[in-house]
């Protein structure tokens, strides 16, 4: 049927394929194992084989799919850029997938906190909390750090495909070098592999942030301390950052970092001292689709 949406989600890990009726109901979602390691031909199979699966489930073929992908597609040269599923970049992965899916099939293709963004604002959260917000910016904070921009219920991508790509700007030289080639990104100090690097660095032990937090919580380990102080502080300097161009109406905080309690209660306050104003009128909110908002996202492109 035509009225249906389908979105694909295309994550390190995993790929998620959703159907959505015209009330943006779930028909249908399902996922599986990226398999990256088997390079890039391979991920553009996997896709394949997802979206026939679904098709099965269904009884009946796209007209168009959404699909979200770490990294962004270069407007002038077609080319993915910007994924840490670095076997994507440099490739016409646009072409390539619309040539695996079929002629017939339009493809349209969105960094995938953009997707993210969109679907917490016309679907989750901010439908729910804010309706009438008009700018809403989207955070990743986990194994990354991304965002995405919605502007009057419409992605804003950009003259460069970057749009909402804070967590590469230049936050601090603490931070050490980043994969893009730079310095100091913001990636490089509040991503979840960065903060765990922070504490392996000052207490000789390998955690995860999900220890880590939990033992900031007890109260007994002070390199967790340092740690999660180190979060709300980067955290709050560089969101400020967008507040003050962007000035939105609400931030969504999503990604495994946004699920710690304390960011709110401790690293939000924090912003106000950056802005440009004397107060925060921003509202931040909690996701509401968890971490399917991606391929939720997908489908509505």
């Amino acid at each position: 049927m035509s009225n249906f949406k389908w979105g694909i989600d295309l994550g390190g890990t995993k790929i998620e394929g959703v159907v959505l009726d015209a009330n943006n109901e779930v028909v249908i979602r399902h996922r599986i194992p990226t398999q990256r390691e088997g390079g890039y031909q391979h991920i553009l199979s996997r896709i394949a084989l997802l979206v026939e699966e679904l098709k099965k489930t269904v009884g009946s073929n796209p007209v168009s799919i959404g699909i979200g992908t770490p990294g962004t597609i270069d407007p002038p040269t077609g080319l993915l850029k910007n994924s840490n599923t670095v076997v994507l970049n440099g490739q016409p992965f646009l072409t390539d997938i619309e040539a695996v899916l079929g002629e017939n099939i339009t493809v349209k293709m969105a960094n995938d906190a953009n997707c993210f963004a969109i679907a917490e604002a016309l679907m989750g959260c901010v439908k729910e909390e804010k309706p009438e917000a008009e700018v809403v910016f989207g955070v990743i904070l986990g194994t990354g750090v991304g965002g995405g921009l919605v502007v009057n219920d419409r992605m804003i991508g950009g003259a460069q495909g970057i749009g909402g790509e804070w967590g590469h700007m230049f936050l601090d030289h603490s931070g050490g070098h980043c994969y893009c080639g730079r310095v100091g990104c913001v990636e490089t100090i509040i991503s979840g592999p960065a903060l765990e690097r922070f504490y392996a660095g000052i207490s000789g032990k390998g955690r995860s942030m999900r220890e880590i937090a939990t033992r900031y919580v007890g109260g007994r380990d002070s390199a967790a301390t340092a740690t999660l102080d180190r979060l709300f502080h980067f955290f709050a300097k560089g969101i400020a950052n967008i507040i003050n161009v962007l000035d939105p109406d609400v931030i969504v905080l999503g990604g495994g970092l946004g699920q710690i309690d304390a960011l709110y209660e401790i690293g939000v306050p924090q912003v106000t001292d950056h802005l440009f104003n004397p107060r925060m009128d921003t509202v931040f909110l909690r996701p509401a689709l968890g971490d399917s908002a991606g391929v939720y996202g997908a489908a509505l492109l």
